[in-house]
């Protein structure tokens, strides 16, 4: 079970801050750092792969939570993430919705997939729900694909409108990244909070010791599917951000590789950890760009980095430097 207080800064049992940074002020630094970003880059290529990284980490964030701190096994992420971006998408294109209204649309239509499958399928466990969870995502496929009235089928859903605000399009790459940024931000900070609460106390409980948590008290089954379809509406938020920044959405972008992809890269990035799931999609945004011209070899070297990243550093590349330190003090002893 990871460590709240490790990972998102210095609390006291009262819930306030020791000497330090505290656990806000270290997140608000680190986005402070990101707004810097369209700046710095060259052009407005690197600042798509930028907004492509950060609904990444909304993406790999909100299955870590799951993930890393509930300790379920979902591989139906993807198919969420499709979820909130069809349904966005289709209220815009098919029914004249303000993308803005399309995103509560988004997350809400994701958590209620989520609610669905998450009623029989939580009452399985490791690799049962892992294969549950699975089928759904195959199930979300074939409607995304076959419902060519609704979603463009096999050719995607077109036309779909950038936000805007105060009547001006966020039609560009630069227009577009503080909304990206602004989004990422709201749901880390939810995350944060969320952990430090009374309720993310029960989440972190239930997934190291359900029979445990269940004797003080906390409803695990209730825990469990509450985190669950939470962490589908924050992927249903992606979606709606992805199609709108990007004006289209593709089958292929929400089937089952994507979701075993995520699976991936929240274990790369470091599962239950605060920060693992922005290394995560930072390796989840550029390997496939570094790769284009070698895509036989994408594949092999995700899986050639799980490994070793799982053999070196169990908990990912965010827990390096404490792997690290700790070598240190051994030899040092």
């Amino acid at each position: 079970m990871a460590s709240i207080e490790a990972e998102t800064g210095p609390m006291t049992h009262s819930g306030l801050p020791r000497r330090g940074l505290s656990r806000h002020a270290r997140l608000a630094l680190v986005w402070l750092a990101l707004a810097a970003v369209p700046f710095l880059v060259p052009n407005a290529y690197w600042i798509s792969l930028a907004n492509l990284a950060l609904i990444n980490l909304v993406l790999i964030a909100s299955l870590n939570l799951l993930m890393g701190y509930g300790g379920q096994i979902s591989l139906a992420h993807a198919g969420f993430f499709g979820l909130g971006a069809y349904a966005s998408g289709i209220l815009n294109v098919r029914y004249g919705v303000p993308p803005w209204a399309g995103l509560p649309a988004a997350a809400t239509v994701a958590g209620l997939g989520a609610l669905l499958i998450g009623i029989p399928a939580l009452r399985l466990r490791g690799h049962y729900l892992a294969m549950a969870t699975l089928g759904w995502n195959a199930i979300l496929v074939v409607f995304f694909t076959q419902l060519v009235g609704l979603t463009g089928g096999p050719n995607g859903l077109l036309g779909v409108e950038p936000f805007s605000f105060f009547g001006h399009a966020l039609d560009t790459e630069a227009k577009a990244f503080p909304l990206a940024w602004g989004v990422a931000f709201l749901v880390m900070l939810a995350i944060s909070n969320l952990l430090a609460s009374r309720i993310g106390r029960s989440i972190r409980a239930v997934a190291t010791n359900e029979l445990g948590a269940q004797s003080l008290g906390i409803d695990s089954f209730r825990t469990k599917l509450a985190v669950f379809v939470l962490s589908a509406c924050m992927a249903g938020i992606a979606g709606s951000l992805y199609v709108h920044i990007n004006q289209y959405a593709s089958p292929e972008t929400f089937g089952i590789a994507p979701s075993i992809m995520l699976l991936v890269m929240v274990a790369i990035g470091g599962a239950g950890t605060f920060y693992g799931p922005m290394l995560g999609a930072l390796i989840y945004t550029a390997v496939p760009q570094i790769l284009l011209d070698y895509e036989d070899a994408e594949l092999m070297l995700f899986g050639l980095g799980l490994l070793v990243v799982l053999i070196l550093f169990p908990r990912g590349l965010a827990g390096v430097p404490a792997a690290l330190a700790g070598l240190v003090r051994r030899r040092r002893a």
